[in-house]
């Protein structure tokens, strides 16, 4: 976030409405905020995603929550015993997983293309 606002802080519009006259706070919230908040929302998505699989993959080692606690993890680790003779126990929160993975990675695509301002053209 840091980086990001020092990147914004020296565009050429923020200093054109310095230049204009705008009040420091309205810098700041107008145009550096408001730009630079754009690929933290974008990077939140991602690590939703990120942490979904890493939770379903610790709780089916078993390091997770304990098994009565419904997790994607713990729903497969449950149905280990039955793989041969259901699968579908095993397939459809398997699937449930990469659905929800899917949704948050293009959801954070949609993101970045409606939040940057570079891509506006």
């Amino acid at each position: 976030m840091r980086g990001s606002v020092l990147v914004t802080r020296e565009m050429q519009y923020v200093e054109a409405a310095r230049a204009l006259g705008a009040s420091d706070l309205r810098l700041l919230f107008g145009h550096v905020l408001l730009n630079a908040l754009a690929p933290l929302i974008v990077r939140l998505t991602y690590v939703f995603a990120i942490a979904i699989l890493a939770e379903a993959v610790l709780s089916y080692v078993g390091v997770g929550p304990p098994p009565p606690t419904p997790t994607f993890g713990n729903i497969i680790a449950g149905e280990r015993d039955f793989m041969t003779t259901a699968p579908w126990a095993m397939i459809f929160p398997g699937l449930a997983i990469v659905i929800a993975v899917l949704g948050l990675n293009l959801l954070g695509d949609g993101l970045r293309d409606a939040l940057d301002p570079r891509m506006r053209m």
